[in-house]
Parts: structure tokens; C-alpha cells; sequence
């Protein structure tokens, strides 16, 4: 297990190297996280008011009054597929950048959105299957409280396995989603190993990031008590708020470049630049 930790920490830090020599990728994530937020306001808004929107945000209170109601589970349907779709889009333009810099090229993000257009059949077709599988798990976890939550919860995780090298597959083959997943489970099989535990080891390097991010809004805090300035704490807690916003756009795209690397190294046996050929090579090692 420390052996894949520690191979895991050596995808991070090359994923790392990658997103030095093209920091625009950071672009992806942050229009990712704004298209998601006009997507959450576009369903919102026009529902304000109405038992909609309170599932929607998913609270506890209401959802056993409307669960049974069929114009919910179509409006919830349409919120999933458009909230996949974009976060697919803007994930399928990263890989597809981060693959050009495999190969040796120096990515724009213009490129990213060539690419990521150009799957748009692809992209459209995986967000209808994502959001039929999340209206499934939503429906399920509606049918009781305890268990229902626990037994979504194990399906959601299966899936998040399952469909884990799915945007690079997309984006390389422009297969359909059921090949998709297939091809997904079959580079997962050689790779499960550091394929997840890469994401522990990006989780404990953003987790301490984190944690060092919260230091201005408390120092800010404190110096507005001691001084009774309150500018100062409102300043630490902005400060505080950019460095969290970052640190999450820093993992995303990490998180990305790792999953492309992977991908192309069981594809082909190609090590992308960046990339230590022992550690791509004990993450496809026999179990």
C-alpha cells in the first residue's frame, strides 16, 4: 500500500510539471465551475417558490411530498444532463490538451475547444447516459432514508470506478458511451491501483493546501478583533476565498493530466513528457 501511495505522490508531482508548462488549463476548470453555476441559476430561478427547486438543492424536508410527482423527475432529469454535459465538455477540452503535450506539442485553449466540439455527439451522448444513471441513484435513495442513501451511495461509487477513464476514451476515440465504459473497465483492470490511489495522493496534497489557505482569513480575523479593523478581516477572508478557489482549480486539472496519462500509457505504451517511466509502469504492473 505505501509502495502505491508513493507511486501515486510520483503521478501528482509529474501531473504537476505538466500544468506548469500550461497553466492555461487552469481556464477548463474555472469556465467548468461558471457554466455549472448558470446551469444551477437557469433551473433555479424560473422554479423559486415552487417544491422543484427545494429537490433540485436536494433538501431532506420536501423531497417525500414531490418524489412521487412525474414532472420532477423530468425536470431533475434535464438539470443532470445539462450539468454533465458541460462538466464533460470543459473535461474532454483539458484531456484533450494535456494529450497534445503528451505527443510533445504546446497546447492553446483554443485547442481545447476544437477538440472538445468536435466530440460534441460523444459528449452529448455520455452526459444522456450519466444522467439517466444519476435519476436511477436519486431514485433509489428516495425510496428510504437510510438505506436508500447507503445502497446509492455503493452504485454511485461503482460507477465513479467503472466510467473513471471515460473522458479520455471519448475524447481519443470518439467511441459511444457503452463502448466507453467498456474500454473504461479494461484499462481500469491493469491500473485500479494507482489510478485511485493517485487521487489519494492529489487528496492529501490539496487537503494540506487547503488547510494553508484558511491561514489569512483566520490571521485576518483575529488582527480585526484584536484591532477592531474590520477591513482587515474582510480582506483575510478574501484572500482566504481566492487561495480555495485556486487550490480546487489546481486539482481538477491534476486530477485530468492523470487520468489522460494513464489512458495513453495503456493505449499505446507510450510515456507521456513529464512522466517517470517506472511509475506509469508499476501502475500497470500485475497484481
Amino acid at each position: 500500500m505505501f509502495a502505491r501511495v508513493t507511486n501515486g505522490l510520483s503521478l501528482a508531482r509529474a501531473s504537476w510539471e505538466v500544468l506548469k508548462l500550461d497553466k492555461e488549463l487552469l481556464v477548463f476548470p474555472l469556465l467548468s465551475g461558471i457554466a455549472c453555476l448558470m446551469v444551477l441559476a437557469s433551473f433555479a430561478v424560473p422554479l423559486i417558490g415552487s417544491d422543484y427547486v427545494q429537490t433540485i438543492v436536494d433538501d431532506e424536508s420536501i423531497r417525500a411530498e414531490v418524489q412521487s410527482d412525474p414532472l420532477l423527475w423530468v425536470v431533475l432529469f434535464a438539470f443532470y444532463f445539462a450539468n454533465y454535459f458541460v462538466i464533460v465538455f470543459f473535461n474532454s477540452a483539458l484531456v484533450g490538451c494535456a494529450m497534445i503535450r503528451f505527443q510533445g506539442g504546446d497546447p492553446t485553449v483554443a485547442d481545447g475547444f476544437r477538440i472538445a466540439f468536435a466530440r460534441l455527439p460523444q459528449i452529448a451522448s455520455w452526459a444522456l447516459v450519466s444522467a439517466t444513471v444519476g435519476v436511477i441513484l436519486k431514485a433509489i435513495e428516495s425510496r428510504s432514508e437510510r438505506i436508500g442513501k447507503f445502497v446509492a451511495g455503493l452504485l454511485g461509487m461503482a460507477w465513479g470506478v467503472t466510467t473513471y477513464f471515460v473522458v479520455p476514451v471519448l475524447v481519443v476515440e470518439k467511441v459511444g458511451p457503452f463502448e466507453a465504459i467498456k474500454r473504461s473497465v479494461s484499462i481500469l483492470r491493469r491500473a485500479w491501483g494507482e489510478a485511485l490511489v493517485s487521487n489519494i495522493g492529489i487528496g492529501l496534497v490539496v487537503f494540506f493546501a487547503t488547510l494553508i489557505c484558511f491561514v489569512p482569513g483566520i490571521l485576518g480575523a483575529v488582527a480585526g478583533l484584536v484591532y477592531g479593523q474590520m477591513v482587515l478581516m474582510a480582506v483575510g477572508i478574501a484572500v482566504s476565498v481566492v487561495l480555495v478557489i485556486l487550490v480546487s482549480l489546481i486539482s481538477s486539472a491534476l486530477h485530468a493530466v492523470i487520468v489522460g496519462a494513464l489512458y495513453q500509457y495503456a493505449s499505446n505504451g507510450k510515456v507521456p513528457g513529464a512522466f517517470d517511466s517506472d511509475a506509469l509502469r508499476g501502475a500497470f504492473a500485475s497484481r
